[in-house]
């Protein structure tokens, strides 16, 4: 089975080694020439990922496992096409259809009878059918769901764990027709394997959904749910910080009764998919009122951990802040929608020195980002953390001999709270 796997990012390249440690044959296509190399020479482009060095070298040794930036080429060969490149959004976070528009254009034009179209990268409810499959028709003058197949198959899995989580996570996959939908489930199941789960009420494996829109409204479902839960803790957050209780202390005692699950708040909702996944949902849900507030209390907490800054500091003018992560979550080095990066652009504007520190990013990659690398902590005013990376649990706020006031967004400073609770201001 060929199979021809297009963008070799961060989800891409560890399901075409997952295809290819299977026994398919794959061809990994990618844009960036420096990513082609480096996967060619068994060497993954980026080093976070368990097991990817590993498994990349060995299938790339095997030959099952290539890299091409011949998009035409590849696919005319094609008995699957697995497409996961990003859905870019502009700054309200509309969907930027024109770079998935010409890889599908190009795969209608090259496309081969019988091929199998995988859409794994998110999107909006009615795209798979409505947009993608109506342009493959009209490039290939194919028929669907006879000539050739067309699936939306969410990818469901964090980066820095992929292998482990597509053994985890039952994988869902929605067809434009019937036909389609067999064809999908019988790919995905010959090329994955699944941990057995007893909290399933289903046998953990490929679960076929009605259609392509049921499977896209999957994946939006389940990260806007994240959303407006966490845009629900982060209210109660706040309240909680008007009366004076600690809103942690009740979010664990509410959660010990087996139906709350209330996430944690915090100062910020970052990354590819939390941010950005509730938008296409209101893309198309035009109605979607507690999705849409929700978001917008999401968007509002580094405005609002500056705001308490402000109040009880008067004035952030020419201080030196310090904020600590500028990833978007601890362990992984990514800073797509970052809260950190909108702390500095509001810092800026009130005219503050904005410097941060981060294990995962050199100087020069903190400085190109904007901030100022950290020389000193004697001359820090403020610290903000925003990112729990482990090795900051070891600072001591000693250490900071100029600290005013510091934000603890992730609730990750408890012996800070001990020893100076004082200088604490809420997120």
């Amino acid at each position: 089975m060929n199979v021809v796997v297009i963008g070799m990012g961060k989800i891409g390249l560890p399901l075409a080694v997952q295809y290819a440690r299977k026994g398919a044959d794959v061809i990994g296509v990618d844009i960036s020439r420096e990513t082609i190399n480096l996967i060619n020479s068994g060497i993954p482009p980026f080093p976070e990922e368990e097991n990817l060095d590993s498994f990349l070298k060995t299938e790339v040794d095997n030959g099952k496992l290539i890299a091409t930036d011949n998009l035409e080429e590849s696919v005319k060969n094609a008995d699957v096409i697995v497409v996961v490149i990003p859905l870019f959004v502009d700054e309200n976070a509309a969907p930027d259809f024109s770079g998935m528009d010409k890889v599908t254009a190009v795969v209608g034009k090259n496309l081969r009878f019988g091929t199998l179209i995988c859409y794994e990268t998110t999107l909006p409810i009615g795209t798979t059918r409505d947009r993608f499959s109506k342009k493959i028709i009209e490039e290939s003058g194919l028929t669907i769901g006879q000539d050739f197949y067309v699936v939306f198959s969410p990818e469901r899995v964090l980066t820095g764990r992929v292998f482990s989580d597509l053994r985890k996570y039952p994988k869902i996959v929605g067809g434009v027709t019937p036909a389609c939908t067999a064809k999908g489930r019988a790919f995905y199941e010959s090329v994955l394997d699944f941990d057995s789960r007893d909290d399933l009420e289903k046998k953990n494996g490929v679960w076929a959904l009605e259609s392509s829109e049921s499977a896209e409204f999957v994946k939006l479902a389940e990260t806007t749910y994240r959303d407006v839960n966490i845009g629900l803790a982060n209210e109660f957050a706040s309240y909680a910080h008007k009366i004076n209780v600690d809103i942690f202390e009740i979010i664990e005692s509410a959660n010990s009764q087996p139906y709350s699950h209330l996430h944690k708040p915090g100062i910020s909702v970052g990354g590819h998919c939390i941010p950005i996944y509730p938008q296409f949902y209101m893309w198309s849900d035009k109605e979607a009122r507690i999705v849409s507030a929700a978001r917008n209390t999401n968007r509002s907490m580094p405005l609002r951990s500056i705001s308490n800054l402000e109040h009880k500091l008067g004035s952030l003018e020419s201080l030196n802040v310090l904020i600590l992560g500028i990833s978007y979550r601890s362990n992984v080095k990514e800073t797509a929608f970052s809260g950190a990066l909108e702390l500095k652009r509001l810092l800026l504007e009130r005219n503050a020195t904005v410097f941060a520190a981060d294990p995962l990013y050199s100087d020069t990659e903190i400085e190109e980002l904007g901030f100022k690398t950290l020389e000193s902590r004697e001359t820090i005013d403020v610290v903000i953390l925003h990112t729990d990376h482990a090795i900051f649990s070891q600072l001591e706020p000693s250490s900071f001999e100029k600290l005013q006031a510091y934000v603890d967004g992730r609730n990750f400073l408890s012996h800070w709270r001990n020893s100076i609770p004082n200088l604490e201001v809420s997120f």
